[in-house]
């Protein structure tokens, strides 16, 4: 680190670079902290975490009893240990409250003034966060599994919806109505994402082992039916023309620029797709559980180099880096099965959520420990990753 901060005191390097190297040493370092603590504030199992992309500030997590949360992650005080206290609570006494499991809970991606919150009790709902009151309720045949607002959309206001019926829902939220549905999926679909590159791009999974790319722009929107294949011909008998996985396709992510879609199915697998032309790059990241029946909420980095995958199995969350698909570590503090994480890129830290009713939070080490002797000196410095190693030199004979 030293070295790097040389340089860029020289204008050898970038500030950019300096920041990615830091970035990554941060999301490495990651660590269940003893001294932050997220209140406990739900009775069953928590199914989502939002954080607010404004100030990255307010949590929301939305649980199976039906529960929404919105937490502080800064600190009243100014001790390294503290509790994220919730601030608000939708809950059984509030008139308004979700009648079954919460699914899914997103934050507008402009502001904090409005949250969205989708159940099986077949509804999403739009929440003003200061009064804590309904601005909108959009009522669905089905179950509702997942929704998605655009990060980037500003020339529509639209939320994807994914529910037991094949048709995905687009409703809007300036004219309160489902205005449009987009036809293709035979079976119940499981997770939906805009890309954060394109606003009309939108992503599905269904049921039905199939992965789809929409533009909403237009009549036809599907734009292509990913092929874990490549449009090969499947030796394999157990597999068919174009599904994404031999299973249910339950979880999707972009990367941060939007050129690939990372998606998980209770198959056992995680793929990666260029997003542009739908091929499976063949990137091989190793069994990755997954037996769940509803949508699981996974997350990638920011602002690494190289960027990882942050993605829940059973009672841990595996780190893998996205494009050689290396598993670097397993993160383990949770009682039960983890339901879903989110990615702090802030300060590079990650909250997780689980059926064990808690809310982790792992915090970035402060510092690499100092080895006391030459022979703890090299065997530490094998395990330090070559992104910010220290190639500087202070000795009289490099002066």
């Amino acid at each position: 680190m030293i070295g790097f901060l040389w340089s860029r005191l020289c204008g050898l390097d970038t500030p950019v670079r300096l920041r990615r190297v830091e970035s990554t040493r941060r999301v490495l370092s990651l660590e269940l902290n003893k001294d932050r603590d997220v209140e406990r504030m739900h009775e069953n199992g928590i199914n989502s975490l939002d954080i607010d992309p404004v100030e990255g500030r307010y949590m929301l997590s939305g649980g199976a009893d039906g529960i929404v949360v919105i937490y502080d992650l800064e600190s009243s005080s100014q001790t390294p240990s503290y509790t994220c206290k919730a601030l608000y609570k939708v809950g059984k006494g509030h008139p308004d409250v979700h009648k079954f499991s919460v699914e899914t809970v997103q934050w507008y991606p402009h502001d904090t003034g409005l949250f969205t919150s989708s159940s099986f009790d077949k509804t999403l709902k739009v929440w003003d966060t200061n009064s804590l009151q309904l601005a909108e309720v959009f009522q669905f045949d089905g179950t509702v599994y997942s929704h998605h607002m655009s990060p980037v959309a500003v020339k529509h206001s639209l939320i994807a919806v994914g529910t037991k019926n094949p048709k995905v829902q687009l409703c809007d939220l300036k004219s309160g109505s489902s205005i449009h549905t987009l036809q293709g999926h035979r079976g119940e679909v499981l997770s939906v994402c805009w890309s954060p590159r394109y606003d009309y791009i939108l992503a599905t999974a269904s049921a039905d082992s199939r992965v789809k790319l929409w533009d909403v722009r237009k009549a036809a929107a599907c734009l292509i039916t990913l092929d874990q294949n490549n449009g090969e011909k499947s030796k394999s008998s157990n597999e068919s023309a174009n599904t994404a996985h031999n299973g249910r396709v339950n979880g999707l992510c972009f990367t941060n620029d939007g050129l690939h879609l990372l998606s998980v199915g209770t198959d056992d697998r995680m793929r990666l797709w260029n997003s542009a032309t739908g091929e499976n790059t063949l990137v091989n990241y190793g069994k990755v559980c997954n037996d769940s029946r509803k949508s699981v909420k996974f997350t990638v980095s920011r602002g690494c180099s190289p960027e990882f995958v942050f993605v829940p199995y059973d009672s841990t969350i595996g780190l893998y880096t996205i494009h050689s698909g290396e598993k670097i570590s397993v993160l383990r503090g949770h009682y039960n099965d983890v339901n879903c994480c989110v990615f702090q890129p802030h300060f590079q830290e990650l909250y997780s959520g689980s059926k064990d009713c808690n809310v982790l939070a792992w915090i970035p080490a402060v510092r690499e420990p100092l080895p006391n002797e030459d022979g703890e000196k090299s065997r530490s410095q094998v395990h330090l990753h070559p992104a910010f190693q220290d190639a500087w030199s202070s000795s009289d004979e490099d002066s």
